[in-house]
């Protein structure tokens, strides 16, 4: 006994307008021969039928890809239109970085350490420094003054 296949998923299912075709379809391969048909027509005798069928068919290819391309249920200006705002309209991704609690503290200990080891470096300069060297600084500060 013969039958017919229903598909599973009715999301899918377009309604047929004409020629098999749906309505968006047709409107576009309505415009696409609206736009290529005078231009090869009219480029025709200046450009010889070669360069006027190419130039055709090159501006009739976005028509084209208009009624027939669908990515995920989505036409095309909706995925294009999605792809342009993604890529050029939005900043980038930002990463996410989180604050390492330990590593601060280890960094901050770091610092501490580097700030004692300066500071008990000076005292140990302090004691082999001549006791009337602050004196000679300043009578040399005063006179250069003057």
């Amino acid at each position: 006994m013969p039958y017919v296949s229903v598909p599973k998923d009715l999301t899918r299912v377009k309604t047929k307008v004409a020629l098999n075709l749906t309505k968006r379809q047709l409107i576009c391969f309505s415009a696409a021969g609206a736009v290529g048909i005078p231009t090869y027509l009219l480029t025709r005798p200046s450009l010889g039928s070669d360069i006027s069928m190419l130039l055709m068919i090159g501006l009739m290819l976005p028509f084209f890809m208009a009624a027939m391309y669908e990515k995920d249920g989505q036409p095309f200006e909706k995925v294009a239109y999605h792809f342009i705002r993604a890529r050029f309209l939005w900043p980038g991704p930002r990463p996410y970085r989180t604050e390492n609690i330990y590593a601060a503290l280890m960094r901050q200990n770091q610092l501490e350490k580097e700030a004692k080891r300066f500071v008990s470096e000076k005292k140990k300069a302090k004691i082999f420094e001549r006791p009337d060297a602050g004196k000679r600084r300043a009578f040399f500060t005063e006179s250069r003054k003057s």
